[in-house]
């Protein structure tokens, strides 16, 4: 059994390999469409791509979470990390829709193995030293690192855009090629920082491995007996299904909007780097702010709250007919995405056990791609049919209803008793 990390020690390896996981990821978030558009493929086609990646996600995301919490939340993600490096290499070299598939396909890979497993390390750690402690505070913390992270990869992306020192191909392929380039150094961060606590496996190995395998398939039994049996985890993962309509919103067609009212994909490209940096400082600053709020108003009224905002901004994206509108809109909805997503999580560890913590936010994680895959496609067919700003509003409305489903865990919250926070 490796020695188990101090809680400030854990929160510590948690929030660098947060910034080593998500800046390579912010070199690339506001360019991955305008990539797809600008290699061949229809609007319709690059929802494709990421439906595809949600379907992989949803067929492997709970044996994946079974996985995590029977074998270790370690050799998992330095799995996911592996495919990651392999998904972003085919992405890059693909120029047809079937090679962009595999790649999309192996990113599906990569998230299902990677949702979930490193919060609930952190999580599992803590507890092992502080049982029953909070973790809402920190959780905020890592939506702001997250957002910074970001933030920087996006300005550094736009920097690498504008430079464009490889004349003889896209401008869109070098922060493409440092995305997975920097995915091989969170590799090797996870193996530096990451000392697992061994609270329920006692194993090495292959021995290890072999009980692993035998052990999840009854702890994917086990998650789906808990959305059962819990009436308040049901409604949380439920939320995503409303929830992914804002996300396309501010995701998917933003750069698409943004191209049409610039001229062009590269001219859309130059400018998402600051406009995304932007966005996930706003992100970061949006988690701080939800972290003082739930202190004030509870977690659940805090996700309430930025669920219905972050749904009306995404409303105002798709009405604005400015590229400055639909800035300003971008910015006020995604800071709102900061505000909401850690309250979110904190909920969804309020009905987790160490037993089954990576099962159930890969629950949680397997609805959102499903959702994302049944939605997107048919917003992409809604926008071609008639405008991308009928479908931005569209999805924005569509989102605001799943703020109904927080009300079960408002009612939990109130009869809680309180923690400690860590």
């Amino acid at each position: 059994m490796t020695d188990v990390l101090s809680p400030a020690a854990a929160r510590r390896a948690f929030l660098l390999l947060t910034v080593a996981r998500w800046f390579p990821v912010g070199l690339v978030v506001g360019i991955f469409t305008l990539w797809f558009l600008e290699r061949g493929l229809t609007v319709s086609e690059a929802l494709v791509m990421f439906a595809v990646t949600g379907v992989v996600v949803f067929a492997l995301e709970l044996p994946t979470g079974g996985l995590a919490d029977a074998m270790g939340r370690r050799p998992v993600l330095l799995a996911a990390a592996a495919v990651n490096i392999v998904a972003g290499t085919v992405l890059i070299l693909g120029t047809s829709f079937w090679v962009f598939a595999l790649g999309a396909a192996l990113q599906g890979v990569f998230r299902a193995l990677d949702s979930g497993p490193l919060e609930a390390w952190y999580v599992d750690t803590v507890h092992t030293t502080e049982p029953d402690a909070d973790v809402d505070q920190t959780l905020a913390t890592e939506g702001s690192v997250m957002g910074a992270s970001m933030a920087i990869g996006a300005v550094v992306s736009g920097g690498l855009i504008v430079w464009d020192p490889l004349p003889a191909s896209t401008a869109l392929l070098l922060p493409m090629a440092c995305w997975v380039a920097l995915n091989v150094l969170y590799l090797a961060g996870l193996l530096v920082l990451m000392k697992e606590p061994r609270t329920h496996v006692d194993a090495t190995g292959l021995r290890r491995a072999a009980l692993s395998a035998r052990e999840a398939p009854g702890v994917v039994r086990d998650g789906l007996g808990l959305l059962r049996h819990n009436g308040v985890l049901l409604s949380l993962v439920l939320v995503e299904v409303f929830w992914i309509g804002a996300l396309v919103v501010f995701e998917t067609f933003q750069p698409v909007r943004l191209a049409e009212l610039v001229g062009g994909e590269e001219q859309a490209g130059a400018l998402m780097g600051p406009i995304a940096a932007a966005g996930w400082g706003v992100f970061a600053l949006g988690s701080a702010l939800a972290g003082r709020s739930s202190r004030r108003i509870g977690v659940a009224r805090t996700a309430i709250l930025a669920r219905v905002l972050n749904g009306l901004g995404a409303v105002v994206m798709g009405l604005v007919t400015g590229p400055a509108g639909l800035i300003a809109a971008y910015l006020f909805t995604y800071g709102l995405h900061g505000s909401g997503s850690p309250m979110h999580s904190a909920l969804l560890h309020r009905e987790a056990q160490a037993r089954n913590r990576a099962t159930v936010l890969s629950m949680n994680s397997m609805v959102f791609f499903v959702a994302f895959s049944i939605v997107a496609p048919p917003v992409g067919l809604l926008a071609e049919a008639t405008t991308t700003q009928v479908a931005m509003v569209a999805a924005g409305s569509f989102s605001i209803l799943g703020a109904l489903l927080y009300l079960p865990a408002l009612r939990a919250e109130r009869r809680r008793p309180q923690p400690a926070s860590v």
